[in-house]
């Protein structure tokens, strides 16, 4: 989910035991941009697409006005079509095709499905990796070998998956081909990989943080050549960079390692690092103008706002959302919190407008449609309730499945979810497109 996908540590013995791992931890080497780069072929999609994680602005909120607000395994549904094997990834809709990762640990593959955008009929599957899957002591329970999800940019796809102890970023055509794989940094995982790559002017951004060696890599879109990267300090967190323009300045942001850095994109050089969220964190960045908001984790529990020019820090709480990534809306910060709770701030000053208490585990990325909220559980329960401060006010409630990790797509009027019923060799992935 992209990448926001795993639960806070299951408990100080898996820690211990997970942490035990003494697998050695390798120098990055850092690769320093220079000014003669080839260009790279232009990004395009139309407004009815969903190119990569968090969608066409980077911020979860749906370039459509309207969805539909009720539905179940019957009603609305457009289509349904079978996923094989595992995954957390979203579904990433551009042009009349459907992209998703997905990862069989019986078969030790990792593979990019793609599916009639029409019909859900499948069109063609390939196998990115074969064997090397990581162990299950270096995952999660929750955790799956396809977090993270696929990027487009109009003519060729990207995808990240840890394989053997390097993430790999393929590119591959739009009818499946592979194009090129680059390794783009040394991996020592404790619960798996979750990043989604980054698409941004010729580059695909990849972060691995993590024990071994973190780095942030990017790659030239065309030609798989490494155009900058940066180490990071070694630390187990799960984010994905985002790009963000902040007052006319393209800014990358990341979240993790106690700190939330800003980059420049086209060098990798460091713009600022502000102390604060915790450890561990999945989220993404979220930002409104200039400010911008991030939450984590893991152990600490912190939400900050931090003024994006120069790194100060705006305000802060002690409200957690480890996995999921927060929404804003207007002057407005919405979440879901670790314990359900969903949350109404004032951007700009962090004042808790109201709260309401839903139920279950979230690990899914609340969505914005129109000026509604989608946001849904780990057992595939969404409420749909107003992007309004005055109160919390529900519009429905709706089931769809047993299990739901990866967070709803919304284009061109329509709603795309991941789910599964079923429980393990009985477990079957699906992706269901709703619609009137």
């Amino acid at each position: 989910m992209s990448a926001s996908l795993f639960r806070a540590f299951v408990s100080l013995c898996t820690v211990l035991v997970v942490g035990g791992c003494s697998r050695p931890t390798k120098e990055v080497v850092e690769v320093t941009a220079t000014s003669d780069l080839p260009d790279a072929s232009p990004i395009h999609f139309s407004d009815s697409d969903w190119p990569w994680w968090r969608g066409p602005d980077r911020n979860n909120v749906a370039r459509c006005d309207q969805v539909v607000t009720s539905w179940s395994d019957t009603e609305n549904v457009l289509w349904k079509a079978k996923v094989p094997g595992r995954g957390h990834s979203t579904p990433t809709v551009v042009g009349d095709r459907v992209f998703l990762a997905t990862a069989d640990e019986r078969d030790q593959t990792q593979s990019v499905v793609c599916l009639d955008r029409s019909t859900g009929d499948s069109l063609w599957t390939t196998q990115v990796h074969a064997g090397n899957l990581p162990p299950n002591s270096e995952m999660h329970p929750k955790s799956t070998h396809a977090n993270g999800s696929v990027a487009c940019d109009g003519s060729q796809l990207f995808v990240a998956f840890l394989n053997g102890e390097q993430v790999t970023l393929t590119s591959l055509s739009l009818e499946g081909d592979i194009r090129w794989q680059t390794p783009v940094g040394y991996f020592v995982a404790k619960f798996g990989y979750a990043p989604s790559p980054c698409v941004f002017d010729r580059s695909v951004i990849v972060s691995g943080d993590n024990r071994g060696g973190s780095f942030l890599t990017a790659v030239h879109r065309d030609t798989g050549d490494v155009i900058w990267k940066k180490a990071r300090d070694n630390q187990d967190t799960y984010s994905s960079a985002v790009v963000a323009d902040i007052r006319g300045t393209w800014q990358l942001l990341l979240s993790g390692n106690r700190k939330v850095s800003s980059y420049d994109p086209a060098t990798g050089a460091l713009n600022w690092q502000t102390e604060g969220t915790a450890q561990a964190t999945c989220g993404t960045i979220v930002w409104k103008d200039r400010l911008i908001y991030a939450s984590g984790g893991y152990p600490e529990r912190q939400t900050v706002c931090i003024d994006a020019t120069d790194g100060t820090l705006i305000w802060q709480d002690k409200l957690k959302c480890y996995e999921q990534s927060m929404l804003v809306v207007g002057d407005y910060l919405y979440a879901i919190t670790d314990d359900a709770i969903a949350v109404c701030r004032d951007a700009a000053t962090g004042e808790l407008k109201w709260r309401s208490r839903l139920s279950g585990s979230f690990s899914a990325s609340p969505l914005l449609v129109g000026n509604l909220i989608y946001a849904t559980n780990e057992s595939g329960t969404t409420w749909v309730f107003d992007a309004s401060p005055e109160g919390f006010s529900q519009v429905g409630k709706n089931q769809l499945g047993s299990s739901s990790f990866a967070s709803l797509v919304a284009c061109d009027g329509k709603l795309y979810a991941r789910v599964a019923t079923g429980e393990r060799n009985d477990r079957q992935e699906y992706v269901y497109c709703l619609g009137p």
